[in-house]
């Protein structure tokens, strides 16, 4: 039986959530960050983009680095937007020193380009085809299809609430303005995306020693170099979640267990015709998630 590590984006993150780690990652962050690692997870520091990045990525490497600790070690890794960097991490391609400068320098990037009147809108009961059919015209882009019926829509907020009303209007179940303050995974952010490329060009990675899983093209990636070019350009790229959950029921991963905070993936995971068993680490506990991945491997 295959197993696959997930890693949520921005929208999953609550104050708190670096408290209680198991693990060594915040005294390393702390090496990184100095001073500020200690108020990531402060509800007044996650307000802005730097701080949730950097939050979601040293719980995500935290956690998976945990259930390791506890023998279970994961056939692939897959994250969602941000979430692609404690995949990196945790497959071995990227040090997690690199990582927190870069997703620290990530964050800034989006932030400065757009500090404030964007985001992202999810609209959950319309198929794809309607959805694009509403943002044609409208300043607003596709920027996540993470089941069927649940497409994320990036632009500016007055813009994502007309599209918004039309697809209620066309009969959508719900229209939720998430809370990311940045159009994340579309043409507006090119501009900051090539900037974070030229940093990586700065910065070594390594072939992976399991397989890393794009959840923007949701292929797997293996060449260090197509890896680099997946991280820092991903932020410009559509999400596509469904696609890359089909990818690795694929490669016959039966079990996908999702990092914390939350549980958006195992529900999305679920929704994709998965054959196997999604399951939230922080939803069940480490002890229930391993019993279970032993109990699956015999």
């Amino acid at each position: 039986m295959k197993i696959l590590f997930t890693f949520p984006g921005q929208g999953t993150q609550r104050p708190g959530m670096l408290q209680q780690l198991p693990g060594n990652e915040m005294a390393e962050a702390r090496e990184v960050l100095g001073a500020e690692a200690d108020t990531l997870d402060s509800s007044e520091a996650l307000k802005h983009t730097r701080a949730v990045q950097l939050s979601l990525l040293i719980a995500g490497v935290a956690w998976a680095r945990e259930m390791q600790r506890r023998g279970i070690e994961p056939d692939l890794v897959s994250g969602l937007s941000i979430g692609a960097y404690p995949a990196a991490v945790i497959a071995g391609a990227l040090a997690f020193k690199d990582a927190l400068n870069l997703v620290a320098l990530r964050g800034d990037l989006m932030e400065q380009a757009y500090p404030h009147g964007y985001g992202l809108t999810a609209i959950m009961g319309l198929p794809l085809a309607q959805v694009e059919a509403l943002v044609v015209g409208s300043g607003t882009y596709i920027a996540n299809i993470n089941a069927e019926t649940q497409i994320v829509i990036a632009g500016r907020d007055e813009e994502m609430a007309q599209v918004a009303q039309q697809a209620l209007a066309k009969g959508a179940t719900k229209a939720q303005r998430l809370a990311v303050s940045v159009p994340s995974h579309c043409a507006l952010l090119n501009a900051p995306a090539q900037k974070l490329a030229q940093a990586f060009a700065e910065v070594t990675l390594s072939r992976p020693r399991c397989a890393y899983l794009s959840g923007s093209t949701a292929r797997v990636l293996w060449q260090p170099e197509r890896i680099a070019d997946d991280l820092a350009m991903n932020m410009a790229r559509t999400v596509r979640w469904q696609e890359a959950v089909i990818a690795a029921n694929e490669r016959e991963a039966r079990l996908a267990i999702e990092m914390p905070p939350g549980g958006i993936l195992t529900c999305l995971t679920r929704q994709a015709a998965w054959e196997g068993e999604s399951i939230s680490l922080e939803r069940s506990g480490p002890e229930v998630v391993a019993h279970l991945a032993k109990r699956l491997a015999r």
